[in-house]
């Protein structure tokens, strides 16, 4: 394996931004230091450009098995590490549906041999399959969580069962982490709205699946944590309502539910429907502004812990569909850093507190082993940005599969010039060195 030094280069890392050295040998960080020697490493010059720890996302959905004509663990690992992003932990909503233990270690095996990013894989629950997602009980060290879809999904996913619901709270041994949204409120909603005999569009999405929606079910699994204790994590918190559920009362280390907000929520509102419809149509909705400015004051008074996408790639056709028939979900695991490095460049969060959302806090929600921070003996997963280089979203540079982005034609102020991963250089200044695959995560529980 080649060792690098990256030398003065500002580190980013632990809430503070300092000038210094960075030696990775063996896949490792070695030495932080204000100078260090080359040796036989590779020297790479970071004059200009700051040094971060790689983003771990822990919600996106790369498809793979059987919906591979929207995307594949390999094309958006490679997206991701593109952008940034080192390390995932990917949805079981894939075909067929992870209701096994079998099924969730296929998942492994492929990532093995095609993932350029760290990854690892939720299980996925049903109302007919607890005992096996339970299982999971038995690696809780290598193996992120179990995931319950407390609204709508497909393939079986819904769990509306309470007993179901009862006995992974109780029994479960490691995180749980929920999609919330009340099935019957929607339903509700979208009776309520066909009454009016027009054709649905886009816009429609926020009323028919309402903050009430969300809050009713967030509230629900809120309650069913603190009855027995469990570990929760709340995903893609989007409404104002909500946030009454979440404290910054304690270190996050020391929180048993805790809450991730998604880029799309902190960036779009309910007003951007008209000009880009169903390529924002996703679960939970985008909704009115006053959402968007509450979720950006919680994720800064550290009521909502941690950054993620909900990266949900579909095609171009999926998406073109009249509002009832297309696909939910965004492509946005190429472009999360940078899009928060562009709110850092408007003064809305310093890049420390994007450090912290998007990497520190992630490892330490999911109790990651040695990752997330640039800490001698850490994994070297880390990134180099350029803050003074622009980057255009467009259809030359988008690695996604689907070949499209809800960002299309913006500017972001940043480019990500280097993304080494364990060590490896995968990402740099647009070439790549795929020799080397991703790893599995594991978990100091």
């Amino acid at each position: 394996m080649q060792n690098y030094i990256i030398k003065n280069i500002s580190i980013v890392n632990e809430g503070r931004v300092s000038i210094g050295d960075v030696l990775l040998k063996n896949g490792r960080i070695e030495q932080v230091s204000g100078s260090i020697s080359a040796g036989n490493a590779i020297e790479i010059i970071g004059e200009g450009k700051y040094l971060l720890p790689g983003a771990i996302d822990d919600q996106v959905h790369f498809r793979e098995p059987g919906l591979t004509h929207k995307a594949t663990i390999y094309t958006e690992s490679k997206a991701a590490v593109a952008g940034g992003v080192t390390s995932f932990m990917e949805m079981p909503n894939t075909m067929p549906p992870v209701f096994t233990q079998a099924l969730l270690e296929d998942k492994y095996e492929i990532a093995a041999h095609t993932s350029l990013a760290n990854y690892s894989f939720f299980m996925g629950t049903s109302n007919d399959n607890t005992d096996q997602a339970l299982r999971t009980n038995d690696k809780r060290k290598n193996v992120c969580g179990i995931k319950i879809f407390m609204g709508s999904s497909t393939g079986g996913l819904l769990v509306n069962n309470p007993l179901s619901l009862e006995k992974i709270f109780k029994e479960s041994e490691v995180l749980i982490s929920t999609h919330c949204e009340d099935e019957r409120l929607i339903k509700r909603n979208l009776e309520r709205i066909k009454q009016e005999n027009r054709p649905l569009k886009a816009s429609d999405h926020p009323l028919i699946r309402d903050e009430e929606a969300c809050f009713e079910s967030s509230f629900y699994a809120v309650q069913l944590a603190k009855k027995y204790g469990s570990r929760l994590h709340i995903l893609h918190i989007s409404t104002e309502k909500e946030l009454q559920l979440f404290s910054n009362m304690l270190p996050l280390k020391h929180k048993r539910i805790t809450a991730e907000v998604c880029v799309h929520h902190l960036h779009f509102t309910a007003d951007d429907y008209g000009r880009a419809g169903n390529l924002i149509k996703c679960n939970p909705a985008i909704k009115a502004g006053y959402n968007r400015e509450a979720l950006w004051q919680a994720l800064l008074d550290d009521r909502l812990d941690v950054i993620a996408t909900d990266h949900a790639p579909h095609t171009w056709d999926e998406k073109k569909e009249p509002y009832e028939k297309a696909h939910a979900g965004l492509p946005l695991v190429q472009h999360s850093l940078l899009l928060m490095l562009h709110y850092v460049k408007e003064g809305r969060i310093t890049i420390e507190r994007v450090v912290e959302k998007m990497s520190h806090a992630v490892a330490d929600c999911f109790l990651i082993a040695n990752r997330g921070y640039i800490r001698e003996g850490y994994h070297a997963d880390l990134v180099i940005a350029d803050l003074d280089r622009n980057t255009i979203v467009s259809k030359d540079n988008i690695l996604y599969k689907c070949g499209w982005s809800p960002l299309e034609g913006t500017t972001l102020p940043a480019t990500i010039t280097h993304t080494f991963v364990n060590g490896n250089l995968v990402y740099g200044n647009n070439k790549w060195d795929e020799s080397s695959k991703g790893q599995r995560l594991t978990f100091e529980r």
